[in-house]
């Protein structure tokens, strides 16, 4: 035989190496496909909260309540197994926690935009990396904020010099806009503290 095998026993050794190459090339694509799944819930977030899905839009306005001085005893946030205690946006774009309403005294300011309003961008294709800062003042491209005191224990896992945040309009209560956490799923109340 004139070619590049001399013999038929060759040519199937070459033939087996192929088929088992293919085998291999099989069962790793099917890992790779296993895989996909769990990938796609790390971005989602454990339990469907956080993990870098910002929310489309911002909470629907909340029905009329009676007002309120402090939260109800014991208000519970971890609406399902796994999902944090504080408010926070189910990856289908559900608002958990967000349900005081307008007479909610603890998001009541005197004097509402007293530094004007944030103009930055609003929603999800406005992603802002915090820069530094604490609850009190935080800090992202020049743009100042303040967390609602009534917040504060909500924000107490925040990378104030690391995690990405998403701003979005407070429709009930004058004066706040809803600062969501990506990494977390988790938001808090802030005020707008100017550019300076």
């Amino acid at each position: 035989m004139n070619g590049p095998f001399d013999d038929a026993a060759e040519l199937d050794k070459v033939v087996d190496r192929l088929s088992f190459m293919k085998l291999g090339i099989g069962l790793f694509t099917l890992l790779l496909l296993s895989l996909e799944p769990a990938v796609a819930q790390e971005h989602r977030g454990e339990h469907g909260v956080g993990g870098g899905h910002p929310p489309a839009h911002g909470p629907a306005p909340a029905r009329a309540q009676p007002m309120h001085e402090q939260a109800p005893a014991g208000r519970r946030f971890a609406d399902q197994p796994g999902h944090p205690e504080a408010p926070h946006v189910h990856a289908d774009g559900k608002w958990i926690g967000h349900d005081s309403g307008r007479n909610d005294a603890r998001y009541h300011l005197d004097h509402p935009w007293a530094h004007g309003h944030f103009s930055g961008g609003f929603g999800p294709g406005h992603v802002f990396r915090l820069a530094g800062g604490s609850r009190e003042r935080f800090f992202f491209n020049g743009f100042y904020f303040s967390v609602a005191p009534a917040d504060y224990s909500f924000c107490d896992g925040w990378l104030w010099t690391s995690d990405q945040i998403v701003i979005y309009d407070d429709p009930d209560h004058e004066g706040w806009y809803l600062a969501y956490n990506e990494r977390l799923g988790t938001y808090i109340h802030v005020d707008y503290l100017g550019n300076s």
